[in-house]
Order: C-alpha cells, then structure tokens, then sequence
C-alpha cells in the first residue's frame, strides 16, 4: 500500500501533535544504553540530559516530515556517560516516541568527549525531524 503526501503528513501530524499533550511543554530526554522494547516499558539506562520543546514542538508536516520548532537544551547535564537512546514525551511523561541516540544514530549528538556526555556540560539540540514513511 501506497499512501499519498497529504496523508503522510496527516499521519505524522497526529504523532508529533501528542508531543504537545498536557499542560505544558513535551521534554526529550537522552538515556544510557539500549531502549526499553516498547514505549510503554520504564525508563532504562541512566538520565543524562533533558531537553524541553517550545508549545507547539514541532510545525506542520510537509510531504510526511515535521521539524521541532526551538528545543531549550539542557545547561546542566545529569550525569557523565554514553547516549544511547532517547525518549520524547509530553508533559504529563506520557512517552511518545523513543529511538537511538549517539554520534551516529537516530538523534545525532555532536561534540561528545570520547563518546561521552560530560556531567555538567551542556546538550543542545540543533535540529530534530520525524518523518512518516509512505508505505511504497
């Protein structure tokens, strides 16, 4: 099955749109290690940084890709360690989506000290993107 653009962007429209769900703006944090299997499974690894979207977190979806308006960086990273996964979530830590993150991963994170975040250091978020595939 083959979907069209309009309804590409539909879809990840109704994705990215949950990211504004609650009463406040969705957080993107970067964990330790392996994802959990489902979004609905506990938090896995260690916290190292979180990230908070600007309301609403991501514009209108063109041809099935949405881009995150500003994402506020954390100043402060928790703790020292390895990105290995991120998870997004809107305010009431409803977990929305969940991927790799690293050097070269799913969220792409630059300027790690020997593959690692450094507690205390900084993250910023420079540009994320979802993409809706088009089922060709």
């Amino acid at each position: 099955m083959k979907i069209s653009a309009l309804a590409r962007s539909a879809a990840c429209d109704g994705v990215v749109d949950l990211v504004d769900g609650g009463a406040g703006a969705g957080t993107l944090v970067v964990r330790t290690g392996s994802a959990p299997t489902n979004t609905t499974d506990a938090d896995s690894g260690t916290l190292l940084a979180t990230c908070t979207f600007s309301d609403p977190a991501f514009g209108s979806a063109s041809s099935g890709v949405a881009t995150a308006s500003s994402i506020t960086g954390d100043s402060s990273v928790d703790a020292t360690g390895t990105p290995g996964h991120f998870r997004v979530r809107d305010s009431n830590a409803v977990v929305i989506m969940q991927g790799t993150a690293g050097a070269s991963a799913e969220l792409s994170i630059s300027g790690l000290v020997g593959g690692d975040l450094i507690a205390g250091g900084t993250l910023s978020i420079s540009s994320l993107s979802v993409t809706q595939p088009s089922g060709s």
